[in-house]
């Protein structure tokens, strides 16, 4: 990997710096292009940054954990919720520093960009750009999965999901380059495809055995470009937001697609919503469906879910400080 780095002064201080990660296949390779106008907007604005360029999937995830080694905090995300995605999960999986005192901001050029709406974060470059000289942040919780068979451990700060979601994540690869409408292609398209499963979800002393089409585990309140399936979600209030949603048939979607984006599908009969610190959730069908963690597939099998409260900061505008 090659580090950018700009001229360093011989007294400058680390905690003055940003190290920012390009992610160049964002939203279908369009991000490339934007690279140029992002490197002088921050000179312009005269915001101290060294930046890498991604070279292979994931390799957010490894230049996160190199550069807090080398004693940067600050970290700017130039992609779509997967570069996020995969640069929390770098931060969660080194011990130098508290998560706490890590601030992220994040320049979406991706394809759902759905972190960034609960936020209003802009998507106009210079606007954004400004937000982060101002530096104003909110901290947030994290969800953390491991699963059952490994141990093996993967963090979140969106939405993980089970089942049919899942299978939406896995199929719209072909559709991406339609930006946000692939989500909503991708749910059509798997219908035909895709069965509900059986689990057994257990949290606040609860046991529930369903046949779901999926179950979410909110921290925030998008997801699949732009859709609400979460109930009164919060991403800082210790608690995550829980939507079970039962068997639903195509024509019942077709319905409700409306309710989808406008949060009123939880009021459906066949949709079950709670709160709760720690949830579990074990297959009972003998296929495995697709699991989801901010619209990025994982491993699939038994697993258990656990919140880190007000784990990291996120640079957010100072208009939303007082509603996040």
């Amino acid at each position: 990997m090659r580090v950018f780095v700009n001229w360093l002064p011989t007294n400058f201080i680390m905690n003055d710096y940003w190290f920012v990660i390009f992610n160049p296949t964002s939203g279908n390779g369009k991000s490339k292009k934007y690279i140029s106008k992002i490197i002088n907007t921050l000179n312009k604005e005269k915001i101290n940054f060294q930046y890498a360029i991604t070279e292979y999937a994931n390799h957010e995830f490894e230049i996160a954990l190199g550069q807090i080694k080398k004693g940067f905090k600050k970290f700017i995300s130039v992609g779509g919720d997967g570069t996020l995605h995969n640069i929390i999960n770098g931060i969660f999986n080194q011990t130098i520093i508290a998560t706490s005192e890590i601030k992220i901001a994040v320049i979406p050029v991706g394809t759902g960009n759905d972190w960034i709406k609960n936020y209003g974060i802009s998507k106009n470059i210079s606007k954004n750009i400004a937000t982060i000289k101002q530096e104003n942040t909110t901290t947030q919780d994290i969800g953390k999965i491991t699963f059952t068979k490994d141990n093996s451990v993967v963090y979140f700060n969106n939405l993980a999901g089970i089942g049919f979601d899942g299978h939406v994540v896995n199929s719209i690869n072909k559709y991406k380059k339609l930006g946000s409408l692939s989500y909503l292609i991708g749910v059509f398209t798997g219908f035909s495809t895709y069965k509900s499963k059986e689990l057994k979800i257990e949290f606040n002393n609860l046991e529930i055995k369903v046949n779901s089409l999926m179950t979410l585990i909110g921290l925030c309140k998008y997801s699949g470009g732009g859709m609400q399936l979460t109930n009164n979600s919060n991403p800082n209030d210790g608690l995550f937001d829980i939507t079970i949603i039962k068997h639903l048939s195509l024509g019942v979607v077709l319905l409700n697609i409306l309710k989808l984006f406008n949060g009123k599908i939880v009021n459906h009969s066949k949709v079950e919503t709670y709160k709760t610190k720690e949830i579990s959730v074990s297959i009972k069908d003998a296929s495995l469906p697709f699991i989801q963690a901010d619209g990025e597939l994982i491993q699939s099998g038994n697993f258990n879910v656990y919140l880190l409260p007000l784990a990291i900061q996120f640079v957010i505008p100072k208009k939303m400080l007082n509603i996040s």
